[in-house]
This record gives C-alpha cells, structure tokens and sequence, in this order.
C-alpha cells in the first residue's frame, strides 16, 4: 500500500456509522456476563476453584496474585455481576466496563487450572471495550446526560470488534491446520464416539469418516467465516452457519457459555440497516400471513368452516408468499442510510482535543491488536510440538485441539539420608487441579517448588524432587514427559524453553 493512501484509509476508519450495532453488542455482551457471573457463584465454582484449595497455580509473572478470604472474593464477584448489569443498561457505562475487566481478569489470573479460551476473549473484549463509545444511544447515560447522546460513532469502533472476533477465528482455523486434525481426525474422533446418543445424528459419530468430514469442516469453517460475515450477500447465511455451528458445539461438548457469548459477538457485523431489513421482512412476513387468515375464515360465511374449495380460492387470491423478497443487506454508511443520525448536540470536548484523543486511543489499539498477532506465534520459538509441550500452548487459540490424558508422581529424595519416598499430588490438589497439571510441565515444575517449599524443614533442609509423568496425546500410548533424571527442585521457571522435557515421538 502505498503512503498517499494511508491517509484515505484513515479517513474511513474515521468515516460515521450506525451507533446500533454497538447498542444491540453492549446489551447482548452485558446479560451474557452477569448470566456468567451468577452462574459461576451459583454452582459453588467460587468456593470449589479459590477457597477450599490451599495451592494455586499461578501464570508466570503473575505470582503476587491470590484470592481474597471468602468475604472478599464474593465481594469482586457481586461487583463484576453489577458491573455486567450497569453495561447491559449504559450506567456508568466507562466505570462499569472498567470494574468489570478488572475483577474478570482478576479472578481469571488466580489459578491457570481453570484456563480456557473464553475466558482470555472475554478479558480481551472487555479491555477493548474500555475504550469504545457503547453508552451513546439507548443507556441510562445518554438520558442522563443529553449531551452525550449520539447516533452514530467513528467507523473504528465497530471495526475493532470485528477484527477482534475475526483475528480469534482465523488463528483458531491455523492452529487447525496440523497432521492428528487433518489426517487423523483427532481429537474428534474420540470425542464424537463418546456422544452417539447425540439426538437424530449420533449414529454418525461411529464412522470415521463422519469425524474426517467435521474436522475439515471446522477448519473450514474457522478460516472463511470472517469473510462471509464481512460480505454483505453471505452474511445471513454466515449468521445461520455460526448459530448452527456453535449450537452443536455447545450441545455436544461442556463448553459453557462460549458458544452464546461468539453468537452474540457475531452480531457486531451486522449493520443497522440489516436490522431495519430483517424487521421490515418479518412485519412484511406476518401481514400477509395474517392476511391470509383473515380471508380464509371469512371466505366460507354459510358454512361456517372452510372447505377444500374455499381453501383453494383464498390461497390463489392471496398474494403468494415466494413473491417476498428476502431482505438484502445494506453496506451503505448509517449517515446516508439513515435518516441523518446526527452527532451529539453538545460536544463534551473541542474538535483538536477529541482528535487528539482518538489518535492516542487508535495507537493503542494497533499495539493492542499487533500483540494479538504476535503472542498466538510464539510457539515458534519452542522446540518441538506444542501440543506435547505445551510452550507457547495458551492464549493463542488452539480450540478444542488436544485430549491429553496421563499422571504424574513425585519422588522425593533426601540426599543426606538418602531417604525416599512418593509423593501423590491427589494429597494436595483438587481433581481440576491434578488431571491438568499431571501433562502441563510448566505446572509440573510449579507443583515440583511448591513440594519442596512443604517438605523442606531444619531435619531436611535440601530435598530433590523428580517426576515420573506418563502422557498420551490424541489416542496415542503413553509415554514419559519429564526427564526422570531431573532434579526439578532445582530447575527454575522460565520463559526459555524447558530442556527436560522429552521430546514427543511421532
């Protein structure tokens, strides 16, 4: 792209648009998220996962992070089910979507047991979201405060929401793009032979075949999506593909709330005129429907019932219903399409001073955005298979790609007495805990520290400390993770790459 270009795009990211996307994004992201919050508190999660365990397994760097006592941990999360609610009705809006980050992210950053990809999307939205104008049109600020009341935003701001989403999709169908996924069909094969009380289809799942088929599918699916959604004639057959897609998804696997919260995302590409369409072509659906009722019950007055000849006369008098025409989506600009949503009517700052801001908010972003680029490739600084090894492993969308089973023993040594004994981790962690650190080596090593820092005492004032991890990868045997040899007590938790782990055998 050449430079005197550069500032023609600009000036388009900058172009307005329609504020409704982000109103019908706010309040759909706002209950999505206090449904989450209670769900969470409801089902004892907040006890089971923080309180009632006396070890954590921390991210690296994030060490000095430990839950609260009981008082104040429900505390952060009545604060973030508020939070959501404030979002969901435009209150506060900037506050509450900042004290909604802040305490997700929080509770999310306590224990890496309970990782998951949604979780980190829904960290990355909410601080994204910090510095987008949700609260414009229909929120309880805008009535409060006229003068914010705006009917259209810079066209950046749903174009950062949209390439949010897309950039999740589009890393999730490379991450796909890997030998057990394509050639193996892994690890769906093994999952889909574990549903086939599926309702209508499970019978499917004991063909491989059928396994091949969603496998290619998925990736498929994860790397056009964003392109059909971005097109204005796929983009209702996109939407029906994604409701579909994540609906089986959600039905088949615990995945939670994940599958609602990347429908609602979805909506963020549809324009408000696609809105006004698709209400107009319902309306327009429902009077002619009605129409036709009203003229089949008063076609047959003798009678008092219709007949099969009335039923005939008042089908062909009516208009038929394939002469509706479906409703095409719009991609011209809200300022034109619409009846000329204005700006708000008092500018809260000066035209230089909004300038200024939006040039620092967009610098932001694009770090924001280029981290986002960069951290999901990291794994090419690691050797060997990151789904063996796990470096480089989170926060870069690998969805729904590894079925790991294994265990892991600890042999602790005294090398005074040259006393020994086994370690079980089931005697100190929950069950969460146990199945993902038994083939995680970074919590393998964590587990090894937080073991010497219990057992070390003036009688023992050194310890080694050795593991015995077996690990199965997507239906293969087991085989050994962590070199046995290795004294982990004395292994240091890193970012390099960890040279006791065994290398995976293909």
């Amino acid at each position: 792209m050449t430079a005197t270009k550069w500032p023609d795009r600009l000036a388009a990211l900058r172009q307005p648009v329609s504020s409704g996307p982000l109103l019908i994004f706010r309040i759909l992201f706002g209950l999505l998220m206090l449904a989450g919050t209670i769900r969470f508190v409801a089902n004892g999660w907040v006890e089971a996962f923080y309180l009632a365990p006396d070890f954590h397994f921390t991210y690296y760097g994030f060490s000095w992070v430990k839950p609260l006592p009981a008082y104040g941990l429900y505390g952060v999360y009545g604060l973030m089910a508020l939070a959501a609610l404030c979002i969901a009705l435009g209150f506060c809006y900037r506050a509450a979507i900042i004290t909604f980050f802040l305490c997700f992210t929080y509770t999310e950053l306590l224990d890496k047991t309970y990782y998951l990809n949604h979780y980190y999307f829904v960290s990355l939205l909410s601080f994204l979201l910090i510095f987008l104008p949700l609260h414009r049109r229909f929120s309880v600020d805008s009535w409060l405060w006229p003068r914010l009341k705006s009917d259209c935003v810079p066209r950046w701001t749903i174009a950062a929401l949209c390439l949010q989403l897309s950039s999740v999709y589009l890393f999730a169908g490379i991450a796909k793009l890997n030998a057990d996924w394509l050639l193996r069909a892994m690890p769906l094969k093994l999952w889909l032979a574990a549903q086939t009380d599926f309702p209508l289809i499970g019978f499917l799942f004991d063909y491989d075949s059928f396994a091949y088929l969603m496998s290619w599918s998925g990736a498929i699916y994860d790397l056009t999506i964003p392109f059909f959604l971005l097109w204005r004639k796929t983009r209702p057959v996109a939407f029906l593909a994604v409701i579909g897609f994540h609906v089986m998804t959600g039905m088949l696997f615990p995945i939670g709330l994940f599958p609602w919260i990347m429908i609602a995302c979805t909506t963020i590409f549809f324009t408000e005129q696609d809105y006004a369409a698709l209400v107009s072509f319902i309306k327009n659906m429902t009077d002619r429907l009605v129409g036709y009722v009203q003229q089949m019950l008063s076609s047959s007055p003798r009678a008092g019932k219709l007949t099969l000849a009335t039923n005939v006369e008042a089908i062909a008098a009516a208009k038929p219903l394939t002469s509706i025409t479906m409703p095409v989506l719009s991609t011209t600009p809200a300022s034109t399409a619409l009846s000329a949503p204005k700006l708000a009517s008092k500018s809260p700052a000066s035209p230089q001073k909004r300038a200024r801001g939006e040039r620092i908010v967009l610098a932001l972003l694009s770090v924001f955005f280029l981290l986002q680029m960069l951290i999901p490739l990291r794994h090419w600084l690691y050797p060997g298979n990151v789904l063996w090894t796990e470096e480089g492993f989170r926060f870069s969308w690998r969805v729904m790609l590894v079925e790991k089973t294994g265990y892991t023993l600890f042999h602790v040594r005294d090398p005074h007495t040259g006393q020994e004994w086994t370690v079980y981790p089931t005697d100190y962690l929950n069950y969460q805990q146990e199945r993902q650190m038994a083939f995680q080596p970074d919590m393998i090593l964590e587990f090894a520290h937080y073991l010497e820092s219990q057992l070390v005492n003036a009688q023992r004032p050194d310890l080694e400390i050795r593991a015995e991890s077996y690990v199965s990868l997507n239906g293969r045997s087991s085989r050994l993770l962590i070199d046995p040899t290795v004294d982990l007590s004395q292994q240091q938790n890193s970012l390099l790459p960890k040279a006791w782990i065994i290398a995976a055998e293909e």
